[in-house]
């Protein structure tokens, strides 16, 4: 009999509603910056949604920006014109669902009926400038994640999540003056009252939007070597001396990438390193260099270029904010993995990366340069609060010491699964989960799925190891004991 009703299932689902739900039949936003001061983003999104599920709804519930994180205020929010309250979930939920609201629908919301939803806020500059928005009044980023509202679907058993149109058009408003990058294709702009608003098509297999504006100088260096590296450095004063050598190193970086982990995305060519001062370093010290990722990119505040584009240092944390593309945009860790993945898959291509046009010796230094950093890490906070976690126990709301012990060991743990099973094998499963789970959440077990169909191999015991448990194996610690 289950048979039976699993294929009845299966042949009705397409056609016949099987839960409450509804649909996304359009989507647009606007984005539009304002000086100050201080400096506001107002942000807009329109929806139009048809009721597509089984009964009327009573309500939807939608997560908003974090108002910390974005310095969110302003919120309206509109159905068919008519302003509504937003409230909080239900005691239970709120722990889990914090940033979650509640839109009621009155009167219910029928079956196949379309209503029109508008929601509008404002974003001033937080204090924690990071990842996913800097503000500042000559230039502003938003990231690929986290400043769009997200209807969630009705809390049923088989209610069907709300995906985005096919294509979804969103506008961006700056100052005449201002450079600008923004996710999917650009698809024209208008100039208004000293203003000019661009306009740009998102389709479902573009990656999610991002905006990079600001007042910069465009220092690019496409076709000004004999290799044709096409990167562009865009800063609040234009570059001081030749940044060719630099770009030729970028432009290594980001060819390896997409050689070992797959190609990015159509709409972004080449990488750009952008300034922005308003960065603060993810340690959440003042005065300390920081990077940071957006599609196809990487920000870097004035204290990192002050280092100037030889730097060693420099050039790391612009490599690992490149592999956060293809580890953090392309492809998000689950939570229990945000910093095995999210920070310990962009550590550990930096070693693919090095490898790449220093060989196996440069392989080898980075590896022992991750191995006395986490070995330094442990030591130093050895007794306190601070020390070290396994990396699954490891959040991405610990403190800065822990998540940086974990981020170490996790890209060392990865290196230890190429010696064990070939860099070959290893680096195409890492490369079929990008694209596989392209935009979707990913988590160890899906790595691990993927690692062993590509290497043949049961990983249950180096997952065990290397996951679950504190310290670093000492085999491990032997192959790269010493310079070789």
């Amino acid at each position: 009999m289950l048979p039976v009703v699993v294929l009845l299932l299966c042949t009705t689902s397409c056609t016949v509603p099987l839960a409450p739900g509804y649909q996304i039949l359009k989507e647009s936003r606007e984005v539009r910056f304002s000086a100050g001061p201080p400096p506001e983003l107002r942000i807009r999104t329109s929806y139009t949604l048809q009721n597509s599920g089984l009964s009327d709804l009573a309500f939807i519930d939608v997560i908003f920006p974090n108002e910390k994180i974005y310095g969110r205020t302003n919120l309206r929010v509109e159905w068919n014109g008519h302003e509504v309250t937003p409230e909080k979930l239900p005691a239970e939920y709120q722990q889990e669902h914090p940033d979650t609201l509640r839109l009621r629908c009155d009167p219910p919301w029928s079956h196949k009926e379309q209503r029109n939803l508008q929601i509008d806020y404002t974003f001033v500059a937080p204090a924690e400038q990071g990842a996913r928005i800097t503000l500042g009044a000559a230039n502003f980023h938003l990231g690929a994640r986290g400043w769009v509202p997200v209807p969630q679907p009705p809390t049923r058993v088989l209610a069907p999540y709300p995906a985005r149109p096919a294509k979804t058009f969103y506008t961006v408003r700056v100052p005449d003056n201002f450079l600008i990058l923004a996710g999917g294709a650009p698809v024209g702009q208008k100039k208004d009252g000293g203003e000019t608003e661009y306009r740009f098509e998102l389709r479902k297999d573009d990656l999610p939007a991002y905006i990079v504006a600001g007042r910069y100088a465009d220092s690019s260096t496409s076709g000004k070597s004999a290799d044709k590296s096409e990167v562009s450095f865009w800063t609040l004063q234009p570059l001081q001396g030749d940044p060719a050598a630099a770009a030729q190193r970028i432009t290594a970086a980001w060819s390896a990438l997409q050689k070992d982990f797959g190609p990015l995305d159509k709409n972004i060519p080449r990488p750009h390193i952008v300034e922005s001062p308003e960065l603060r370093a993810r340690s959440g010290e003042e005065n300390q260099s920081a990077a940071a990722s957006f599609p196809g990119g990487a920000l870097v505040n004035s204290n990192a270029l002050a280092l100037g584009f030889e730097s060693e240092e420099l050039t790391l944390e612009i490599n690992q904010a490149l592999a956060h593309s293809w580890f953090g945009v392309e492809m998000y860790p689950a939570p229990n993995a945000a910093v095995g993945i999210g920070e310990g898959l962009p550590n550990y291509a930096t070693i693919v990366v090095d490898e790449a046009s220093g060989g196996e010796p440069a392989r080898g230094r980075r590896i022992r340069q991750f191995l006395a950093a986490y070995e330094t890490a442990v030591e130093q906070y050895a007794g306190t609060p601070n020390s070290e976690e396994s990396i699954i126990t490891t959040m991405l709301y610990d403190p800065f010491p822990r998540r940086r012990i974990a981020a170490a060991k996790a890209a060392l743990f990865f290196i230890e699964l190429e010696d064990a099973y070939g860099e070959a094998p290893v680096r195409s499963g890492l490369s079929q989960v990008v694209a596989l789970l392209r935009s979707k959440e990913v988590g160890f077990n899906d790595l691990r799925a993927a690692l062993e169909q590509t290497t043949g191999k049961n990983l249950a015991e180096p997952f065990r190891v290397w996951l679950y448990s504190t310290g670093i194996p000492q085999d491990f610690r032997n192959r790269y004991a010493a310079e070789k």
